[in-house]
């Protein structure tokens, strides 16, 4: 490893351990010639997930982009932010571990819609407005029956 102060290229670990998100392996490592002390990160090497869109292309998939629409969807909700990141690391480490590279948008939408129903049934209707494109007023009634009565479905078993 390389020292990020003088150059060196021999240093020694001092100290091992997992990152506090568990997904990276923190080293703190000292310099053989100059003895200064940085820390590097230790990740393994995964393949980018990869969406397929609509129309047959595909496009990496982008978490800056999920979190936009989850931001709109939440918007004036009482959603916080690490909850919206939290879904998103949810969702991607459900791909990772089912080692799935490549999701349909569709999946990728209905996997986000599960997790909001769950968080916020409001964000869960704006965000399915735009998703499912509803195209009348017909079919948003009828997403929001749909809820309604899952929601009714749920409350009867408890």
């Amino acid at each position: 490893m390389k020292c990020p102060f003088c150059g060196h290229n021999e240093t020694k670990v001092v100290d091992s351990r997992d990152s506090e998100s568990q997904d990276a392996i923190r080293r703190r490592r000292e310099c053989l010639d100059c003895a200064k002390r940085f820390t590097t990160y230790e990740r393994r090497e995964e393949m980018p997930l990869m969406v397929v869109k609509k129309d047959g292309s595909t496009e990496p998939f982008d978490r800056g982009k999920l979190l936009r629409g989850l931001v709109v969807a939440t918007a004036k909700r009482p959603v916080s932010p690490s909850a919206l990141e939290a879904l998103i690391d949810d969702i991607e480490t459900e791909l990772h571990n089912a080692m799935q590279y490549e999701i349909p948008a569709k999946r990728l939408g209905d996997m986000v819609l599960m997790r909001l129903l769950d968080l916020d049934k409001v964000a869960y209707i704006r965000f399915a407005s735009v998703y499912k494109e509803f195209n009348d007023l017909d079919s948003f009634t009828a997403e929001l029956t749909r809820l309604s009565g899952r929601r009714r479905r749920a409350a009867s078993t408890d």
